[in-house]
């Protein structure tokens, strides 16, 4: 079993802030992705509003650069999946398909993944016209007719891109107007290949064996109508990924983890930051920041352990209380995408 001071699990821009700090501050960092460092990022056509990109960067750019300031410091990136982790003791312990570790410190920053509609159909023709993810399926549309699901940042924005491809694309939303930020609605609405339909929900999805039509139904009058799109894309935003972890840190209603300002757990030695955390705003930039905060919260910890100092945890009503009463459970139809989202 390999030792460090602190594990960082999930590489998005909170774990992968999170392993900056940590590298720099001299602890001996692992970071553990399941996939390629970046999360979500990695499939953002275009950040408009990181800081210090004036004329906007590619999501794949800035996990490229993001990944090799994390190496430039030490810390180590392995890809693997997590199979189990126990938080609760003094060491934390946690096996993976590339072995087993463990650190005195563990920031979680697992980020969140796409929430589904769950209406009959979605599941049967996922890949087959359903999608979560324009960037990466909205090539595949071209000259067809789609639908996007949603209201939020993300599906407003998506919306626009999407029509590089697709002919026609039909915004549903729940709601009587868009919850996006007011440039993102003045773009669309402008957009003549554009149509959207207000107070509707989709309740079905058919396909033979490719997404043919939708069933919409107006919220507002109970009618339901037939749809017939190529495909949908479902940019509804997300869940925590949190499931994994059980119930060994405090969750709230929605499954995302309660901290405090200094991204402590009711754990001692566990952390979490971005998109997993509790929290109202979600951007990249938060996310980093949550993520230096959570490295360097963690780099006092290993101080004291390593001092001998006894460090109390976070009493549990307190940490509640704190975060209950400053920042209410997010509900929200955007995502981390990109810093323009969320």
């Amino acid at each position: 079993m390999t030792n460090y001071d602190t594990i960082i699990v999930g590489g998005g821009p909170a774990g992968l802030t999170a392993a900056i700090y940590s590298a720099r501050a001299r602890l001996n960092t692992l970071l553990i992705e399941k996939t390629y460092p970046g999360g979500l990022m990695m499939i953002s056509e275009h950040i408009e509003n990181y800081p210090g990109f004036p004329s906007g960067v590619s999501g794949p750019e800035l996990c490229v650069a993001m990944k090799d300031q994390v190496e430039k410091f030490g810390a180590k990136i392995e890809m693997a999946e997590i199979s189990s982790i126990d938080l609760t003791g003094t060491n934390k312990l946690i096996s993976t398909t590339a072995g087993d570790f463990s650190a005195k410190t563990v920031i979680l920053a697992m980020g969140a993944k796409p929430r589904r509609l769950g209406v009959p159909g979605e599941k049967e023709c996922q890949g087959r016209g359903v999608s979560y993810c324009a960037t990466c399926d909205g090539p595949f549309f071209k000259g067809k007719k789609i639908a996007v699901v949603g209201g939020g940042d993300t599906a407003v924005e998506d919306s626009c891109y999407l029509t590089k491809f697709a002919d026609d694309v039909t915004i549903i939303h729940r709601r009587d107007k868009f919850r996006a930020a007011k440039m993102l609605q003045e773009r669309v609405l402008a957009n003549p290949r554009i149509q959207v339909l207000w107070d509707s929900v989709v309740e079905e999805i058919h396909g033979n064996p490719d997404v043919d039509r939708l069933i919409v139904r107006n919220l507002m009058t109970g009618s339901r109508s037939e749809l017939k799109v190529d495909g949908v894309f479902v940019l509804i935003g997300q869940e925590p990924d949190t499931e994994f972890i059980g119930s060994q840190v405090i969750l709230d209603d929605f499954g995302y983890i309660l901290t405090d300002t200094e991204m402590r757990t009711n754990i001692p030695g566990v952390f979490a930051a971005g998109d997993v955390r509790q929290k109202t705003f979600r951007q990249i930039v938060t996310a980093c920041a949550d993520g230096a905060i959570a490295a360097n919260s963690a780099e006092k910890y290993v101080e004291a352990v390593e001092a001998g100092e006894l460090v109390a945890a976070v009493p549990e009503t307190g940490l509640i209380q704190d975060i209950i009463g400053e920042i209410p459970s997010p509900i929200s139809d955007s995502t981390i995408l990109d810093a323009t989202k969320e």
